[in-house]
């Protein structure tokens, strides 16, 4: 069984940094999508960073393009968000997310259907 851990969130000011990481356990790391989404309270999950399976691939949206940067880690079966110049719109849960099939599109956001519990970030102005 697949299981996402997150990790490393927390409650910053305007400005600082926070890094995310998420171990995945109970399978191979490859050849699956892993993505970052975040959620807001009364809406849905958006996708704000992801890797392709092989992890030659990185997208992002473009609300954290140029302040936020995914890395994956195989050897480790890791992924990480490094977030920098944090702003309160940034607030959010934040959940890893992976696909229970391999070979999928990381951009494909209804092809996650692996998830982490969520860790809280708060950003205060």
């Amino acid at each position: 069984q697949v299981e996402l851990v997150e990790s490393g969130g927390g409650s910053v000011q305007t400005g600082d940094s926070l890094r995310l990481s998420c171990v995945a356990s109970g399978r191979a790391f490859i050849p699956y999508a892993m993505g970052w989404f975040r959620q807001v309270p009364g809406k849905e999950r958006v996708l704000v960073a992801s890797v392709s399976w092989g992890g030659g691939v990185i997208d992002y949206a473009d609300s954290v393009k140029g302040r936020f940067t995914l890395s994956r880690d195989n050897a480790k079966n890791t992924v990480y968000l490094q977030m920098n110049n944090l702003k309160p719109e940034d607030t959010a849960v934040y959940y890893c997310a992976s696909t229970l099939q391999a070979y999928m599109s990381h951009k494909n956001e209804r092809a996650y259907d692996v998830w982490g519990q969520g860790t809280q970030v708060t950003v205060s102005s």
